[in-house]
């Protein structure tokens, strides 16, 4: 298989959501805990096409033309949240009502994802000081353990020095062990914040 990276564009969008979805339990398929499966993608992975503030790159099978894997972010997360906020949850609040007649109903993983469009979280202050810069990252499992993942941290780095920042971080589901050690062997270490958050100083990068 020959993979190449390139920029994340808003038309990989539909891409974005099938590979959110496959990884979407704790790096595992979600698709059996799903009614709606769209639901994870458009909370971490289509607004990063779609909003401002936003970068991502994307791993492409050169022989199809398949997007195979991403790395998400924005270089300022308040002002993302602030944006998402205005221009992406009040569209699907209201696609996906919560009560009333066209409630939308679901598996328990369906109605959190629904749920929480009424009332997103927001990134705890301890992220946010140790860098303005988050990212999400997913490969489909055919393509992990090859070294793309370092590759798109790598795209990752060199993007946010060019926005003159010193560090990343990200959030990650506590069970999922094997993103852990991704990280850990990179260069990430614990932020001490409510959740599971790790960060990385661009001096401590492991390239």
């Amino acid at each position: 298989m020959t993979v190449f990276l390139r920029q994340a564009l808003e038309s990989d969008a539909p891409s974005l959501s099938q590979i959110c979805l496959l990884t979407a339990s704790a790096g595992s398929s979600a698709e059996a805990l799903h009614d709606h499966g769209e639901l994870p993608g458009l909370v971490y992975a289509v607004p990063y096409v779609k909003l401002a503030t936003t970068f991502g790159f994307v791993m492409v099978n050169d022989e199809t033309s398949e997007v195979v894997g991403y790395v998400l972010g924005s270089y300022d997360t308040k002002v993302y949240e602030r944006d998402a906020e205005e221009h992406w949850w009040p569209a699907l609040r209201a696609k996906y009502p919560i009560d009333g007649p066209g409630k939308v109903t679901g598996k328990e993983a369906d109605e959190t994802y629904i749920k929480l469009f009424q009332k997103m979280d927001t990134s705890p202050e301890q992220s946010i000081a140790f860098s303005p810069a988050h990212i999400h990252i997913d490969i489909l499992p055919q393509y992990q353990r090859q070294g793309w993942g370092k590759r798109l941290i790598a795209c990752v780095v060199e993007y946010l020095k060019g926005k003159e920042l010193d560090g990343v971080w990200v959030g990650m589901d506590p069970k999922n062990e094997n993103a852990k050690k991704f990280y850990r062997k990179l260069g990430f270490k614990d932020i001490e914040a409510p959740g599971a958050y790790m960060g990385m100083r661009f001096d401590n990068w492991k390239a």
